[in-house]
């Protein structure tokens, strides 16, 4: 062999046992970082204002994670556009397990299908694990004269009616777009920016009808009037005599409309790190102590798996578009 094609030999080889050792440099780099993770606090995204639902879930579950990574939680509020501003942020955030968000139903499968995003639902997001639904009351101004369910379809067949809700595309307001779609009355709707601005107004006389999980506290305190609740089996402290949806004659009513909520992070998400957090999650919602405090900020608890998680967005995905992009014309496939 000649000398020159030798030396050439020689350097491929060289070159090519460099590119190995960097590759699997880079590999275990990337293996230590997961296994070290996580080294810094975590940055959970609440994507509606301070003091609503999806706040107090993200504080209880937030302060459990803690516990068990050993870093710090650090709560960042994004709301704004039904919370899709926040979901926006995190699609767009780096796949390092450092930023999540404590998602709801409605900034992932209700609101990108009524106004454009810069996100997919599915594509953009990674899921970490299933929290609950919301109890919920379809509660009213104090003095409305309605005093259930029957009594509001009737009232508001003769009276204009305004509904409040957290914000376009959440459930409290595909909630609403059902229920008049299944009983033919008309409401104004007026979306506010979370559920708090929502409930203050209803107790103030400006608005009369929140479906908000929020509103049932309120109804404890004498403030509002529940007309009927979903999203549990038994009268949610504070309500007795009230009647849920279904013994009111809405057998097919979805707790979903209640809202849900869910951690979820950027796509990309190493897999050790998702199954850590998943863990994490689930270990937190298998203590009877964050049962019952998930049941004290109106939620029930109903922890499932990343893909289980998915498979619910999807689910709630469909039923949204059945609803609002589903032509006015054409019946509902699930009245009572």
């Amino acid at each position: 062999m000649p000398v020159s094609a030798n030396i050439f030999r020689r350097r491929a080889l060289a070159l090519s046992a460099g590119l190995v050792l960097a590759a699997t440099t880079g590999m275990g780099a990337a293996w230590a970082a997961e296994g070290s993770w996580p080294s810094k606090p975590i940055t959970l995204v609440v994507p509606y204002p301070p003091g609503g639902t999806n706040d107090n879930v993200a504080r209880l579950i937030a302060e459990q994670v803690s516990n068990r990574a050993g870093q710090p939680v650090i709560i960042e509020y994004k709301p704004g556009a039904g919370g899709t501003i926040g979901a926006q942020f995190v699609a767009r955030a780096k796949p390092d397990g450092y930023t999540l968000l404590n998602a709801s139903i409605g900034n992932l499968a209700i609101a990108p299908q009524l106004m454009p995003v810069q996100f997919d639902a599915f594509k953009s997001f990674q899921s970490i694990a299933y929290i609950g639904s919301g109890i919920t009351t379809f509660a009213v101004r104090a003095d409305f004269p309605a005093r259930n369910l029957q009594e509001l379809v009737a009232y508001a067949k003769k009276h204009p009616i305004t509904l409040g809700s957290s914000g376009v595309g959440t459930p409290g307001h595909m909630a609403g777009v059902y229920f008049q779609q299944i009983t033919g009355i008309q409401m104004t709707h007026v979306p506010y920016k979370g559920s708090a601005a929502a409930i203050n107004d209803a107790i103030g006389g400006h608005v009369d009808l929140v479906i908000d999980p929020l509103s049932t506290t309120f109804v404890r305190a004498e403030k509002l009037k529940a007309l009927a609740y979903f999203g549990t089996r038994t009268p949610p402290e504070g309500l007795k005599g009230v009647q849920s949806v279904a013994q009111q004659g809405f057998a097919k009513w979805d707790d979903a409309f209640g809202g849900s909520f869910f951690w979820t992070a950027p796509a990309g998400i190493p897999e050790a790190v998702q199954r850590k957090l998943t863990g994490w999650v689930l270990e937190a919602l298998a203590t009877p102590e964050v049962r019952q405090a998930l049941v004290q900020v109106q939620v029930s608890a109903a922890p499932a798996d990343a893909a289980a998680t998915t498979a619910i967005v999807h689910k709630m995905h469909g039923l949204a578009r059945d609803i609002f992009v589903t032509p006015a014309q054409q019946p509902v496939a699930l009245a009572k």
